[in-house]
C-alpha cells in the first residue's frame, strides 16, 4: 500500500538567515493514488512578528498569539509523515524550514532522513519540453485544469490539497493509459493468450431491415 503525504508550509518570510519561521503546516493523505480525508493542520507560534507576509497568507500576529510553538506539535507532525512519501511543490524551501524548527528544538534527524521526498516543482521542469513554460501551482493547475478558485490567499492546508490534485494528474492519466495499451499489446503477442474461433461453428444469423425500417432510418436523418 502506498501512501503519499502532500506537504506544504506557510513562514513570516522567505529566508531563514532573516530569522523567519514556520506559521502553519498542511498536509494531505493520499493512500493507493486516493486523496483520503485524513488530513493534518497546524498553526505556530513562530515568536516573531509575521510582517509584510501576511498578504501572501492573510494569517495575522493576533490569530497567532495563542497557537503552540512549534515543540508542541512536533511530535504530531512526524507521526503523520513517519514512513510515508512527501510531495512538496519547491520542496528545498519547505524542507529547509523544517528542518530548522526540528534543529532549534534540538532534533538532529532531518525530514529526509525519515521520509522520501518527491519534489512536484523539479519534476514539472524535468518533464516540461518549453523552456518559457511556467512551474508554480498555479501554472500547474491552469495546465491541468484544476480548480483553485477557493483559494483567495496562500495556506499550508489548501496549497496541499491543491498539490495532491496537482501531483495525481502530473503521475496519473496518461501514465496509466500507457500502461494498458502496454498490456492490450502484451496480450496480443502472447499466442496463449489468443482465442481462435472453430472452423465448424454455426453460421451467424443477419436479420436485415424491411422496406418500412430503412424509410424510418432515411427520415430519422433527414429530419
Amino acid at each position: 500500500m502506498e501512501r503519499l503525504i502532500a506537504l506544504d508550509v506557510e513562514t513570516t518570510g522567505l529566508r531563514i538567515s532573516e530569522g523567519h519561521r514556520i506559521i502553519e503546516v498542511g498536509a494531505v493523505e493520499i493512500l493507493d493514488r486516493e486523496i483520503t480525508n485524513t488530513e493534518f493542520q497546524k498553526y505556530v507560534q513562530p515568536n516573531r512578528k509575521v510582517g509584510e507576509s501576511v498578504n501572501i497568507h492573510g494569517i495575522t500576529d493576533q490569530f497567532l498569539i495563542n497557537k503552540p510553538q512549534f515543540d508542541k506539535i512536533s511530535d504530531d507532525l512526524l507521526s503523520f509523515i513517519e514512513g510515508a512519501t512527501l510531495v512538496i511543490h519547491n520542496a528545498p524551501f519547505d524542507l529547509g524550514f523544517l528542518n530548522n524548527e526540528l534543529k532549534i528544538i534540538g532534533i538532529k534527524e532531518t525530514i529526509e532522513n525519515i521520509c522520501t521526498v518527491i519534489d512536484t516543482l523539479a519534476e514539472s521542469r524535468k518533464k516540461s519540453e518549453d523552456q518559457g513554460q511556467r512551474h508554480s501551482l498555479d501554472a500547474l493547475c491552469r495546465r491541468f485544469e484544476i480548480d483553485d478558485s477557493s483559494r483567495t490567499k496562500h495556506g499550508a492546508l489548501i496549497d496541499a490539497r491543491i498539490l495532491a490534485k496537482v501531483y495525481l494528474a502530473m503521475t496519473g492519466g496518461q501514465s496509466n493509459l500507457f500502461q494498458e495499451v502496454t498490456n492490450t499489446e502484451s496480450q496480443q503477442s502472447d499466442p496463449s493468450l489468443i482465442k481462435r474461433i472453430k472452423e465448424n461453428r454455426d453460421k451467424i444469423k443477419v436479420i436485415y431491415a424491411n422496406k418500412d425500417e430503412l424509410e424510418a432510418h432515411k427520415n430519422y436523418f433527414q429530419n
